[in-house]
């Protein structure tokens, strides 16, 4: 039996359910670049048979960052921790390489990230005056109880995407109630 509409979570769950269903209609959930990842031509007429929420605008970053600066104010460095095998990497990097200056904020892409977390972050944490951003990446959310740990362990403040990382001790989250989201695509 063909479902009426497919409720879809993550980008590589869009994806892989383009690739299959040609007209059933996809309802996406948490894509945060849905036109750069072909999904949808335009946020206005996303035409063909897919439409959605994003949970994160990229302009975001810039808040991220601020916050970040404003809990820690001699910070200087911040890495920015994702897989850079996602969409999401290169498509929150751009935004927050160009807010980070105006802030004086060094960015450090974790470019290894995806080989090994716990080593980029102790890496990074070598250095005075460092925090850590984290935009909604499916591997960090992976990692949180580790992210979190390492995050406490070396000092270095950091802002996360989602109240999950909060839940388990993180220090503060700035971004959507995923539950309202699901709710709002759901209807």
């Amino acid at each position: 039996m063909r479902p009426d509409v497919i409720l879809a979570h993550s980008t590589p769950v869009v994806a892989a359910l383009q690739q299959e269903s040609g007209a059933v209609p996809i309802v996406f959930v948490t894509v945060s670049d849905p036109i750069g990842s072909g999904f949808i031509p335009s946020l206005a007429r996303p035409g063909g048979n897919l439409t959605g929420v994003m949970m994160f605008e990229v302009g975001i970053t810039g808040k991220w960052l601020a916050l970040l600066k404003q809990i820690a104010p001699n910070l200087k460095r911040a890495a920015f921790i994702a897989n850079p095998k996602t969409t999401v990497f290169d498509y929150f990097l751009r935004s927050a390489s160009a807010i980070a200056p105006s802030l004086n904020i060094k960015l450090v892409p974790s470019h290894e990230m995806a080989a090994d977390i716990e080593r980029a972050i102790v890496a990074f944490a070598g250095e005075p005056g460092g925090g850590l951003i984290l935009p909604p990446d499916s591997t960090t959310i992976g990692h949180r109880d580790l992210i979190i740990e390492l995050a406490a362990r070396h000092r270095l403040p950091a802002v996360y995407t989602t109240s999950y990382f909060v839940a388990a001790g993180g220090l503060m989250s700035y971004g959507i109630d995923q539950v309202d989201t699901f709710r709002l695509a759901a209807s």
